[in-house]
C-alpha cells in the first residue's frame, strides 16, 4: 500500500454484516462480478439495513434517501457462486446526510475485496428538497457509527 492509501477495515471493524448472495447473471465475460455490480451490493445492504432496522418504508415513507457520491477500490475479485460478507459502518452523520463505509468480503477472508462509501442525502419524498434525518433513522445510525 501507498502512504496516502488508508489501511484497509477488518470485517470486525463494520457495525453491521449481512450475507448477499451472487448470481450467474454478475460475471462478466472476464469471469468476475463486473465492477458495477458492486455498487448494487453497496445498495442492497445499505438498504436490506435500514428496511430491517424499520426506518425506511420504501412505499409510504415521506423521506427517502438519495445517493449523491459512491466509491469503490478493487483489491480482489468476487465471482458466482460465493457467498459474500457486506459490512457496513456510518462514518459521518449530517442533518440531512450519511456517509455509510462498505467492505466486501469473500467468506473466512480476512481482508476485503473490495472498499467504499456511498453518501446518501435524505429529502421529503414530494419536494425532493433535503430535510432533517429523522431521530429514530439517526439513532439506528448511531449503532453501526465508526
Amino acid at each position: 500500500m501507498s502512504e496516502n492509501m488508508p489501511e484497509l477495515r477488518p470485517l470486525s471493524a463494520y457495525g453491521h454484516v449481512s450475507a448477499i448472495q451472487t448470481r450467474w447473471m454478475d460475471n462478466d465475460v472476464y469471469g468476475h462480478v463486473n465492477n458495477v455490480v458492486y455498487y448494487s451490493f453497496f445498495d442492497t445492504v445499505v438498504n436490506r439495513f435500514l428496511i430491517e432496522g424499520d426506518v425506511l418504508d420504501i412505499h409510504g415513507g415521506e423521506t427517502i434517501g438519495l445517493v449523491v457520491e459512491t466509491s469503490c477500490r478493487y483489491f480482489a475479485p468476487l465471482e458466482f457462486p460465493q457467498t459474500i460478507q457486506a459490512g457496513i459502518a456510518v462514518s459521518h452523520i449530517g442533518r440531512s446526510s450519511v456517509r455509510y463505509e462498505i467492505g466486501l468480503f469473500t467468506e473466512g477472508s480476512k481482508a476485503p475485496a473490495a472498499e467504499g462509501y456511498f453518501v446518501h442525502v435524505y429529502v421529503d419524498k414530494e419536494t425532493r428538497r433535503p430535510t432533517s434525518l429523522p431521530e429514530r433513522l439517526k439513532a439506528l445510525l448511531e449503532t453501526i457509527r465508526l
